[in-house]
């Protein structure tokens, strides 16, 4: 099926709070009123793996984040990963805090630490943070679900921090799996590629970084992009019922790498691809590129498997590819040194081969 790719952004909010504070100071009304009153007695039972029980067990282990570095700052959310301090959030969260910055975490009682940043991945979009002195606290990590038995139309429950209002937690459904996406925070020319998870749950700036849970609480996917309209509250885009969340499969692998190694290992192909789409759809190899290297790495994977510039990739795996940030997204589904089919156009004839993936580590 031929799907083409999403062009999103990605949902760091800004320090400060002050937005989330007038919102909900407009909306507070007078509480005392007779028609308030209620009786006394027991409050309702809530089953486990219904939305208030979901919430009640995974706000616990919710952080709101703030990040910063001079003039430049964001917020966004994240959750604890382990027991030993660890957080995972996204890149474009704390990446404002990455030289000498400093970042701070609040959980749901208003408790705040002071956190470092381990890794981050920019291409990927995930950041792990370790809280510096988390004292006698009694970290609780989220339950990891499986995003690779994630089905269209299955629950979603969505915690993060929206426009500066931590706790908030929206609910949907699965809308789809494996959306190409390619995001942007709009000031970087850097962009990160995601196989995503597609909700409806409402997703809004300061959502990054939160988790995507599913029916039984367990974290499918960490939330980090939407497609919005422009516009919206101090000129941020809002939710449309467009939110793209990272498959916890992909985060988790991410996070470990970073852990113990302090960078990520992508897998490649060894060929530059031309960030559109053809003519006839697929991924392009450029026949030259803006630095004057070569466009198909001598030696490398695509070299080694016939790959020439101006081959046109039209199939990678069981994927149906319409342009490069397709092929990427798909590309980094994957694994260092495993063998994938290849289907390419050249000269209007269409051939297939098999690559093996290299790798490279780090950030370009």
């Amino acid at each position: 099926m031929l799907i083409g790719v999403v062009v999103a952004t990605l949902v760091a909010g800004g320090i400060g709070g002050g937005v989330g504070y007038l919102v909900a100071d407009e909306t507070a009304g007078d509480s005392s009123s007779e028609s308030a009153s209620s009786p006394g007695g027991e409050p309702p039972a809530r089953e486990p793996e219904s939305v208030a029980g979901i919430a009640e067990a995974a706000l616990p282990s919710v952080v709101t984040i703030e990040a910063a570095n001079g003039a430049e700052s964001a917020g966004g959310t994240g959750f604890v990963y382990d027991e030993e301090g660890h957080i995972m959030t996204n890149n474009h969260v704390v990446a404002a805090a990455a030289d000498g910055g400093d970042v701070s975490v609040t959980f749901s009682d208003g408790q705040s630490y002071e956190a470092e940043v381990v890794g981050r991945a920019e291409g990927y979009d995930v950041a792990v943070m370790r809280l510096i002195d988390a004292g006698d606290r009694e970290l609780e990590p989220l339950p990891i679900g499986d995003s690779d038995q994630v089905a269209v139309g299955d629950a979603t429950v969505a915690i993060g921090a929206p426009f500066g209002l931590s706790g908030t937690v929206t609910t949907g459904i699965v809308s789809a799996k494996d959306r190409p996406v390619a995001s942007s925070d709009g000031q970087s020319g850097n962009a990160s590629y995601m196989n995503a998870l597609q909700t409806d749950a409402s997703i809004n700036p300061g959502n990054s970084g939160g988790p995507l849970l599913n029916g039984n609480g367990e974290v499918i996917g960490v939330n980090s992009a939407i497609r919005s309209t422009t516009g919206g509250l101090g000129g941020e885009a809002g939710s449309v019922g467009l939110g793209f969340a990272i498959p916890i499969n992909q985060a988790t692998r991410v996070a470990a790498d970073l852990m113990e190694h302090g960078e990520a290992v992508y897998p490649i192909i060894g060929a530059s691809v031309d960030s559109g789409s053809t003519d006839q759809g697929g991924a392009k190899i450029v026949e030259a590129t803006n630095d004057g290297s070569e466009p198909v790495t001598p030696g490398g994977p695509a070299a080694e498997a016939g790959l020439q510039p101006g081959d046109v990739i039209v199939r990678f795996g069981d994927r149906v590819i319409d342009s490069g940030p397709t092929l990427i997204s798909q590309i980094w589904t994957y694994q260092p040194g495993e063998s994938v089919e290849v289907t390419y156009q050249r000269d209007g004839r269409e051939e297939t081969t098999t690559i093996v993936l290299g790798q490279r580590v780090g950030e370009q």
